[in-house]
Order: C-alpha cells, then sequence, then structure tokens
C-alpha cells in the first residue's frame, strides 16, 4: 500500500455497529411495501454514507435488458465531497469498468493508477473529475444475469479492507434482493390490474351483448354488384389491415353499420367484440358515463361502478354511430381518447389507457356541422383519417334486384312462404323507386310484402316518398327522413313500441326513434272533437 493512503481498520466496536447497521437495513426492506422500497433505500444508502464517512454511494442499473448503460437510479452524496456527478456508466466513458460489470466483476482501486493498462480510457475519465478518487463496485444480480452495480467512492486515496467488501457484499445481495422484490411485486399489481379488468371487461361485455343483441349482417351479406359499391369494398379491405380511424359517411339506411362489421372482421382485432353506440341514443345527461363509465357515487344514483364503451372495446374496435350527436364537451373528451388513448371514469381523475379503434358514421356533412359550431373542427380532422362515402341506394339501383331476392329468400325461410317468381313491372318499379330510407327502407318493404304474400308471385306496395309527395330529389334529407318516419307512424297509429310498430318497422331502437322525433319535432297531432255546442 502506497504512502499516505487512507486505511481504515474495523475495531471490535466498529464491526459490531456495522453488522448492527446491516441487519436493520435488511430488517427494514424485508417489512416495507414495493412502494417504498426506493426510500427505504436511499435512506440505507446515506446511514451507510455517514457511517464510513466517505463521498458518495450509489445503486446503478442497466436502463435496459439489452442495454450496456448503466445509470444512477439510487444515491447517497456528501455535500461539496467529491466531483460531480457522473449520470450514466457507458462502454464509451468507461470501456474496460462496463464490461467488468457486465461479467460479473467487481473492481476497487485505492488509486486511480491502480487500475490496469486498459484501462486507459477509464482513467482519462476519471481524471477529468477529479485529480485524486479510489473506488469500489459489486455487480447486482438477478439470477446468473447482471443488471446493476453497488458502488462506493471517496475523493482521497482509501484502501478497501477485505473486511469491508465482504460485508459490503452481503449489504449489496441485501438491496438487490429488495429491488428484485420490488419489480416482481409491481408486475403482479399489473397482472393483476389487467386480469381484474378483463374481468369487468367480459362481464359488461355479455350485458352488452345481451341488451344489444340484434339482427346483424356478415361482411359475406354486403348484396352487390354495383361498381361504386365495389369501391367502397376495396377501401375498406385496405383500412381494415392499420389501426387508423375510418369515417363512415352515407344516408341513413345505407349500410354503415355493416361496412364497419367488415372493417372490423377483417382486422387483427377481430377476435373481440365490436362495441356499437348509437350517439344519437344516449341521453344527454347520461353521455358521458356510458362513453367513458363512472365509479361508484360519481353523482346521484350511480350507485355501482361501471365500465364505459371505450374501456369494454380495449384492444377491439368500437363504432361510433350518428357521431354528430356527441355533445360538445364529450367530443372533447373522444378527442383526448384518439391522441393520448386515455380516458378517465367519472368520479376517479386517474387516467385509465385503453387501446381503441374508433370507426365513426354520419348521415350529415360533417364540414357544415364544424361550421354551424355543431363540431368540433380537431376532432372532425382527427376522425377524417381515412373517409369512406357510402353510396344511396338510389345510385346503386343495379344492385336493387339482388337485394330484393336476398330479402325475399330471407324472409321466405323466416315465414314459411314460397316466391316462385317477381313480375317484371313490379321490379322495375323497385328500381326506379327513389328509396329514402336507402336498404333499411328496402328491406322492410319487403318484409311488409312477405307478410301479406298469399301467392307464389310477389307484389309489392311501394311506400309513399314524403307526406307531400315531393320527390326526394327536391328536398333535404332530414326532410325526407322527417317525412318517412311520420309516415310510418301514421301508418302504425303512432304506435313506437312492441311488435309491428313504428320502430321495428324502421329498424330503430324504441329510445332511437324517440329522440329522432325529438329532434325532429314529431309530434302526434291532436284531434278536435267533432261535437260541437249550440249557441
Amino acid at each position: 500500500m502506497a504512502t499516505g493512503v487512507k486505511n481504515y481498520h474495523f475495531t471490535e466496536r466498529s464491526r459490531h455497529d456495522f453488522e448492527l447497521l446491516i441487519t436493520e437495513i435488511s430488517s427494514a426492506l424485508v417489512r416495507v411495501s414495493s412502494e417504498k422500497v426506493d426510500s427505504v433505500i436511499r435512506e440505507s444508502l446515506q446511514r451507510i454514507l455517514d457511517f464510513f464517512q466517505i463521498s458518495r454511494v450509489i445503486l446503478w442499473q442497466l436502463e435496459g435488458p439489452d442495454s450496456k448503460r448503466f445509470v444512477i437510479t439510487h444515491g447517497a452524496i456528501r455535500p461539496g465531497h467529491g466531483p460531480k456527478e457522473i449520470p450514466y456508466l457507458t462502454t464509451d466513458s468507461f470501456p474496460w469498468m462496463t464490461a467488468q460489470y457486465l461479467q460479473g466483476q467487481e473492481t476497487r482501486y485505492s488509486q486511480i493508477d491502480d487500475l490496469p493498462e486498459e484501462a486507459a480510457v477509464d482513467k482519462e475519465t476519471l481524471r477529468s473529475y477529479s485529480t485524486k478518487y479510489s473506488a469500489m463496485a459489486i455487480p447486482l444480480f438477478d439470477g446468473d444475469n447482471v443488471y446493476g452495480i453497488f458502488t462506493l467512492g471517496i475523493t482521497e486515496e482509501l484502501f478497501w479492507p477485505e473486511e469491508w467488501v465482504a460485508r459490503l457484499r452481503l449489504v449489496a445481495h441485501i438491496f438487490s434482493s429488495a429491488l428484485i422484490r420490488k419489480q416482481t411485486e409491481l408486475i403482479i399489481q399489473k397482472t393483476r390490474k389487467e386480469l381484474e379488468r378483463t374481468k369487468a371487461q367480459l362481464e359488461w361485455e355479455n350485458v352488452y351483448l345481451r341488451r344489444e343483441m340484434k339482427e346483424l349482417y356478415s361482411p359475406a351479406e354486403i348484396i352487390y354488384q354495383s361498381q361504386v359499391m365495389a369501391e367502397v369494398l376495396t377501401k375498406a379491405k385496405q383500412v381494415a389491415a392499420t389501426n387508423s380511424s375510418v369515417l363512415l359517411v352515407g344516408e341513413t339506411g345505407t349500410g354503415k353499420e355493416m361496412i364497419a362489421s367488415m372493417i372490423h372482421d377483417a382486422s387483427s382485432r377481430s377476435g373481440r367484440t365490436v362495441i356499437r353506440v348509437n350517439c344519437g341514443a344516449i341521453p344527454a345527461a347520461l353521455v358521458e358515463s356510458e362513453m367513458f363509465g363512472r365509479e361508484k357515487g360519481a353523482y346521484t344514483g350511480a350507485l355501482s361502478r361501471q365500465i364505459g364503451r371505450f374501456e369494454m372495446a380495449h384492444e377491439s374496435t368500437i363504432f361510433l354511430d350518428e357521431i354528430t350527436d356527441l355533445p360538445l364537451e364529450v367530443q372533447g373528451k373522444l378527442l383526448r381518447v384518439l391522441e393520448e388513448k386515455q380516458i378517465e371514469r367519472l368520479g376517479n381523475p386517474q387516467p385509465i389507457d385503453v387501446n381503441v379503434r374508433v370507426i365513426a358514421a354520419t348521415n350529415e356533412n360533417l364540414e357544415k356541422a364544424v361550421q354551424d359550431g355543431k363540431f368540433r373542427e380537431d376532432l372532425y380532422y382527427r376522425l377524417n383519417v381515412f373517409p369512406i362515402q357510402i353510396p344511396p341506394l338510389r345510385e346503386r339501383r343495379e344492385d336493387i334486384p339482388m337485394l330484393v331476392w336476398f330479402f325475399v329468400d330471407r324472409f321466405s325461410r323466416e315465414f314459411g312462404k314460397k316466391v316462385e317468381s317477381i313480375p317484371k313491372p313490379i321490379m322495375d318499379s323497385l328500381m326506379q323507386h327513389p328509396w329514402p330510407g336507402n336498404v333499411r327502407e328496402l328491406r322492410n318493404t319487403i318484409e311488409r310484402a312477405m307478410i301479406v304474400l298469399n301467392s307464389t308471385k310477389l307484389h309489392v306496395e311501394l311506400p309513399k316518398v314524403t307526406a307531400s309527395g315531393n320527390s326526394s330529389e327536391n328536398v333535404t334529407l332530414k326532410e325526407i327522413e322527417t317525412a318517412h318516419i311520420r309516415r310510418v307512424l301514421e301508418e302504425t297509429s303512432w304506435k313506437i313500441r312492441g311488435k309491428g310498430g313504428a320502430a321495428e318497422i324502421l329498424g330503430m331502437k324504441p329510445t332511437t326513434l324517440e329522440t329522432r322525433m325529438v329532434k325532429r319535432g314529431i309530434t302526434r297531432p291532436i284531434h278536435k272533437s267533432n261535437h260541437s255546442t249550440a249557441d
């Protein structure tokens, strides 16, 4: 040992005190929860620093499994002592030392010149921090793999006695065990949360399926021979392979939900249930909790926790129909989901990560809705990544014969009736009709014809286009829809629910129809009495 090198020897008293310190550190780290492991380690490092009166005691860990760069994760440094803090050890600045640690080898030196010749770069780096520096390092192991190092250093020459080193190896093992236990517990907690989330998702998904179950078309049942529909399906197949948002634009009844199902079924998310949301059918006061969930007690009447549709759609697809009916404040939260992939349940500010593919649909002009202040411009651009325009039935008339026969065959099986032919004048009239309600209206028309069928030839009574008799080409889409809803209501004597009710004929849920009626100002007329009193 060189003259003037500081040399610490354990006395019986100091040995006893240090071993007591080791026992206290070990006991504290065994009892502590994983959330407090880091703070207890820092306190323990400070106690070791104070005990030996050295300059620094530091724990380093590799940045990742394949990394060769050690970064400081815990440390205690005496104020005013030693060189400035070294933020990391890497093969660039400390190639020899880094190689030693990665191989599970310890290093220690009383002065920089004690390092071997092959550590020339390491020596140069150390001298740039201090003229004198003594240090030792003990690797931390997870099984056979090195993941960190435990280092002690002082800015003067110091001889490291073996009795120190033996006990400090024990300290390093104690710290390593605590860090590995913490990491294991965090993985277990994360796994438990994922299992709880999956369980809740499956439970609500089952509830959702029971509540929302209705007749849906499969992609194989998209009936067409027109070029315009072929182009639509080509676009749908192209975007299905991505996770991009899709905006489906088309009149009511054109089959937007079918196209959304096709995109989902052709995607990597097809193993999960697609979650469908009719934005116009949810009462305004409940939209946020339905979409993003709520905690118990979030508001009056919230008697239990409920996960929302977005959380239910985690790792799947959510189909947002009638997207323009979302309130503006909910549109802002939807934008956050798209940009940050996080939601917040009502009553809980803690963000929840969600991985959801969004397919939105509308029968309105979104650009005009933005101009009118009904729809957020930033949300419009975020949703309009891949727009698909679905043509109305009147622009694909060559598909009508195939659709008619498809519906005839379906209802023949359902009703136990047989149709052998459709007179040409009937088919011609079906092809010439404007069909403001599109495929949905055609389906309902064929269903009504099949219900009253009493021969093997199909005869169809075409629905009126509007209450005023105007052509659908001369009125707005809203006017067509309003008139169509009013006509069906009149035909059913304003019966909305139940078998043969307007909701069933229109292919809507009763709540959806009631919401549309309020928005379109459709009310049942009040009939005045025919009786009068004499003057």
